[in-house]
């Protein structure tokens, strides 16, 4: 599951400048929601990597039109290959999306607590989506959407949410994005690209309309999720 994003320009700027040498052109967004506009990363018909502006929620090329009728946000790993809305943008149309973090919502005693994922030591995460373009029929008029890929949830994940996007390194995201590419199935894997910190915040966030720095707030000691060690009890 990813519901929410939280995307800050000065650390995203470093990532993206690091990958692609461009710079992240939107503004800061604490708390981006399914069907915002958000700048994603791939790779153009000249093969240079370019930033677009997609909306968040994939609208098929095949489709009648936008539409939030289906969950289109997200697509699992492990149907996204056979799916008929995920199966092209699978094979042909993989993408890249720069996040400073994400949020997910803990079931613990009957409540749902919000946390605030994002990496310890790192400006920002590289996940992997799918996207796709679709065209009015009478207007001609091109809007490009996406989806954000998700796996199973790694083990030092799972006490947040069963799943979790797939996190990218910055050379698996080259892979991923490579339309020419073979081996991009490899790169699907339910791993942590470093250290995550699990930072327990409000339900402030809840409310898609909030966007300000309010959201990130810790309301509690973050949580050290490091790859290949689990998680430790005495951490909760």
């Amino acid at each position: 599951m990813c519901g929410r994003f939280n995307i800050t320009s000065d650390p995203l700027t470093r990532l993206l400048m690091e990958m692609v040498g461009l710079p992240h052109p939107g503004p800061d967004n604490h708390n981006a929601a399914p069907t915002e506009t958000i700048g994603v990363l791939r790779i153009s018909a000249d093969g240079d990597p370019e930033i677009v502006p997609m909306r968040w929620w994939l609208t098929p090329s095949w489709s009648e039109g936008p539409s939030t009728r289906y969950s289109m946000f997200n697509a699992r790993s492990e149907t996204a290959a056979r799916s008929p809305a995920f199966r092209g943008p699978y094979r042909q149309r993989r993408c890249v999306v720069p996040v400073t973090g994400f949020y997910e919502w803990a079931r613990q005693d009957g409540r749902r607590l919000p946390y605030y994922l994002k990496p310890h030591d790192a400006p920002g995460l590289l996940l992997a989506g799918l996207w796709d373009r679709w065209k009015h029929p009478e207007s001609g008029e091109e809007m490009d959407s996406f989806a954000v890929l998700t796996v199973p949830a790694a083990p030092e994940m799972a006490f947040v949410h069963s799943r979790q996007p797939l996190m990218l390194s910055m050379v698996d995201a080259r892979r991923w994005m490579d339309p020419e590419s073979r081996d991009y199935g490899e790169v699907v894997r339910s791993d942590l690209p470093g250290v995550l910190d699990a930072v327990p915040v409000s339900g402030y966030v809840n409310d898609a309309r909030h966007k300000d720095g309010r959201c990130v707030e810790p309301v509690g000691p973050a949580v050290p999720l490091v790859p290949g060690r689990g998680l430790r009890e005495e951490a909760l």
